[in-house]
C-alpha cells in the first residue's frame, strides 16, 4: 500500500478536524478584505473571520455557486475572486463550457504547487511510484484536466511521459516503445485506446501497464466500466475526482473499496440536502459542497459541485482516515430523472449497458 503522505493520511478524525480549521482559519485570515468576492459575501451574511472557530462554525458560511463565480469574472479583469494582483498570478485555466459559458480560474505559484500535491494524493494512492512510467494522453490546451497531474508525479519522482499532439495509434506504439507502466485519462479515451488497439492487431501485453488513473467521467467508479477498462488493459484502474474551480479533491486507492476517498487535509466536504441546504447523514445521497483549503489566490468556500455522493463512514482497509464517498460520484443533481418513481442517474444506466461487451458506444433517450 502506497501513501503520499503516510502520517496525514492516518490522522485520527479528531486531528484531521483539527487541521482544517487551523488551515480554514488562514484561509479566511488573508482573504477577508482583500478578496472582493469573499468579503462581500462574508459581509451579506454578517459574518466576520473570527465568528468561524472552527470547521463546525462553516455552516455560518453561504454557499458559493458556479454562476456566482461566472458573475464574478464579469466585473473585473480576472475575477472578483482574485486575492492578488494579477502579477501573483502564473497560470489560467478555465471548465470546457460544454454547458455554458467557459469558467475562468487563475493560480499562483503556491496554488499550483498545491493542485500537484493534491494529485500526489491521487496518484500514490492509486500505487505510482518513484519507479513508474507515467504516461498522460492529453492535449493539454486551456481545460485544467490533467495539467496537474504532472505536478504530482513529479512530487512522487515518477518518469512523466506527456501524450499530446498523438493518434491513438501513435500513443500506442510510443506506450510500448517508452514501457509505460501508468496511465492517466478519461474512462471513455482508455477504452477507445484498447478499441484502437483492437481494430489494428495491437498487442496490448506488450506495453507493461500496472495501473490506470481515470476523471473527468464518473466511468472509473462504475463497476462494469472499471471491469471491461481492467481487463482491456490487464490493470488496477482507479477513480479520481475533482474541478477546475476546486482542485483535485477525491481519489481511489489501493484496496478499491467500492468508491473513493476526499482529501481531508486540503479540503472540507459536507453533504446536504440540494433541496434544503441541509446536511444530510452518512449513508444518505446529498449534493457534496467543497471548501477548498490551498488556494488562497482562488479560494471557494461552501461550494456546491453538483455532484450527488453518499458518505460511507466504515473504515477502509487501506487504513485511511479520510472521508469515503460510497461509489464515487453517483451523478449529477441535474441529471437525475425520475422514471416511474425511481431515481436514476445516467451513471447506473452505463453500468448496464457496459456488461455487454458488444455495446461501445450510447444514447439513453427518456420518453
Amino acid at each position: 500500500m502506497t501513501f503520499f503522505d503516510r502520517e496525514t493520511e492516518m490522522l485520527p478524525r479528531e486531528l484531521l478536524r483539527d487541521l482544517q480549521s487551523s488551515k480554514l482559519a488562514a484561509v479566511l485570515s488573508q482573504t477577508y478584505g482583500v478578496n472582493q468576492f469573499v468579503t462581500a459575501k462574508m459581509d451579506a451574511a454578517g459574518v466576520t473571520p473570527g465568528d468561524i472557530r472552527s470547521v463546525q462554525d462553516l455552516a455560518s458560511l453561504p454557499f458559493t455557486t458556479k454562476a456566482e463565480l461566472l458573475a464574478a469574472q464579469d466585473q473585473h479583469p480576472l475575477s472578483t475572486n482574485c486575492t492578488f494582483p494579477e502579477a501573483a498570478y502564473t497560470r489560467i485555466h478555465q471548465t470546457s463550457g460544454t454547458t455554458g459559458t467557459p469558467l475562468r480560474v487563475f493560480d499562483t505559484a503556491e496554488s499550483w504547487d498545491w493542485w500537484g500535491r493534491c494529485w500526489g494524493f491521487v496518484l500514490a494512492g492509486a500505487g505510482l511510484t518513484s519507479q513508474d512510467r507515467f504516461f498522460v494522453p492529453f492535449s493539454f490546451g486551456p481545460f485544467i484536466g490533467f495539467w496537474a497531474a504532472l505536478g504530482g508525479a513529479e512530487k512522487i519522482g515518477a518518469l512523466m511521459i506527456p501524450g499530446g499532439g498523438r493518434t491513438s495509434s501513435q500513443r500506442l506504439q510510443l506506450m510500448a516503445d517508452l514501457g509505460v507502466t501508468a496511465m492517466a485519462c478519461t474512462p471513455t479515451y482508455a477504452l477507445r485506446l484498447a478499441e484502437v488497439a483492437r481494430e489494428e492487431g495491437f498487442d496490448v501485453s506488450t506495453i507493461p501497464i500496472r495501473l490506470t488513473v481515470h476523471a473527468g467521467e464518473p466511468g472509473a467508479s462504475v463497476p462494469a466500466t472499471k471491469a471491461r477498462i481492467e481487463s482491456a488493459w490487464g490493470a488496477m484502474c482507479h477513480d479520481h475526482a475533482g474541478a477546475s474551480e476546486v482542485g483535485a479533491h477525491s481519489f481511489e486507492c489501493q484496496a478499491q473499496p467500492g468508491g473513493t476517498h476526499a482529501i481531508d487535509s486540503e479540503f472540507i466536504v459536507e453533504v446536504i440536502n440540494p433541496n434544503t441546504g441541509d446536511l444530510v447523514a452518512p449513508g444518505d445521497e446529498g449534493e457534496l459542497v467543497i471548501t477548498n483549503l490551498g488556494r488562497i489566490g482562488f479560494p471557494v468556500l461552501r461550494y456546491r459541485t453538483g455532484d450527488i455522493v453518499r458518505v460511507d463512514d466504515s473504515p477502509c482497509p487501506c487504513g485511511r482516515t479520510f472521508t469515503r464517498f460510497a461509489g464515487g460520484v453517483i451523478g449529477r443533481a441535474d441529471d437525475m430523472v425520475v422514471v416511474r418513481g425511481v431515481n436514476i442517474y445516467p451513471a447506473a444506466v452505463e453500468n448496464l449497458v457496459r456488461q455487454h461487451e458488444t455495446v461501445d458506444e450510447f444514447r439513453v433517450t427518456v420518453t
